[in-house]
């Protein structure tokens, strides 16, 4: 960002995160562990990156949580503030509730659960020089049909927000990330749920305003369910998506500090490690997550899998495609498999019994 152009930022972190239960039981989505560091981390500093220095989170579900870990921003080169909703207002109203702490004529909003490569810089940029009232990321995807499309004009001005459809239109998507005027964010109306998807930009783009796109397709990833969370963390652990607060270098996995792999265990896949974590001896692991403290017997198998705070997977079990809650086990011998989730501090068993439901 060129030193003309000031901003604030806008992160929303308000949401339950109910599609990554039960690992949000404990934390807040924003602050799951993401390849060594809360996710939270890998967006400060590409914030940080594009020149901005004063971020407003708007907080609700363990609000708390964010400022005990963050503070005030300095020691991310930041200035943080937190505003916590009474109740849940949705992203229009969490955008409007923090409309009082806003300090430049512009703020870029974030989704907290969007892992993305988008250059904020151009965006910014784009922004100023259009004349825009809000500016959207719009990211092009392979298969539109997943999501509501939002095709643009030649000058870039967006033309409809649309529904999904067998057949959009466009490939292009909204990727959650906004520039707004600040004079427009003070329309929003105050106090009440506003969706800026559902109503308050088709209601903006009817009344004649000016909606620009931002049209990219950089790397992006909702990281909001189980299988989605794993593959953004191995992601950053590989270097594919952007981060500047790796603990660590890239490469096939991340081991944090205190950790302990064996020597005769295999990591692969942008696997992550975390701190006083155990891989023993003859242990697979692959494209996983492992929180603090979570351990891995002998000759097992964990792949495209979570193991929450201080979970256990018992010596030759087979874990595939599966979540671990804070302080769950599993027996050796068991199979989990693809879409299984273990409730924080349940045990499962040794034996070979085979697992492909909630326990």
């Amino acid at each position: 960002m060129t030193s003309e152009i000031e901003a604030d930022a806008v992160v929303l972190v308000g949401g339950r995160g109910t599609r990554l239960r039960p690992l949000t039981l404990s934390a807040p989505k924003p602050m799951l562990p993401t390849a060594g560091t809360p996710y939270l981390s890998h967006l400060f500093s590409r914030i940080r990156a594009a020149g901005i220095r004063h971020v407003v989170l708007g907080t609700s579900y363990r609000a708390e949580v964010f400022e005990e870990y963050f503070g005030d921003g300095s020691a991310h080169g930041l200035e943080l503030e937190y505003v916590v909703e009474d109740e849940p207002l949705d992203t229009g109203g969490a955008i409007r509730n923090v409309h009082d702490r806003l300090r430049a004529d512009h703020a870029i909003v974030f989704n907290g659960d969007i892992l993305s490569g988008a250059d904020l810089r151009a965006q910014l940029r784009t922004h100023v020089d259009s004349g825009a009232d809000i500016t959207l990321h719009l990211q092009r995807v392979s298969d539109p049909s997943r999501f509501g499309s939002v095709p643009t004009g030649p000058d870039g001005r967006v033309t409809a927000f649309l529904e999904k459809s067998p057949n959009p239109p466009t490939d292009q998507i909204n990727a959650g990330c906004y520039v707004f005027r600040r004079s427009v964010v003070e329309t929003i109306p105050a106090g009440r749920r506003v969706s800026v998807e559902r109503e308050t930009f088709p209601g903006l783009l009817a009344d004649g305003a000016h909606l620009h796109g931002f049209v990219d397709s950089s790397y992006w990833l909702d990281v909001g369910t189980p299988e989605a969370f794993v593959q953004g963390s191995a992601d950053l652990v590989r270097g594919v998506a952007p981060t500047a607060a790796l603990p660590g270098p890239t490469g096939e996995s991340l081991i944090l500090d205190s950790a302990s792999v064996d020597a005769a265990a295999t990591l692969s896949g942008g696997t992550t490690v975390g701190a006083n974590a155990v891989v023993e001896a003859g242990a697979t692991v692959a494209g996983s997550v492992l929180f603090d403290d979570a351990v891995v017997g002998a000759g097992s198998t964990v792949e495209r899998s979570v193991l929450g705070r201080g979970a256990r997977v018992g010596a030759g079990a087979v874990v595939r495609g599966v979540v671990l809650g804070d302080g769950a086990s599993v027996g050796s011998g068991c199979e989990l498999l693809d879409g299984a989730r273990v409730w924080p501090g349940v045990t499962l068993p040794e034996g070979a019994i085979r697992f492909s439901s909630d326990a």
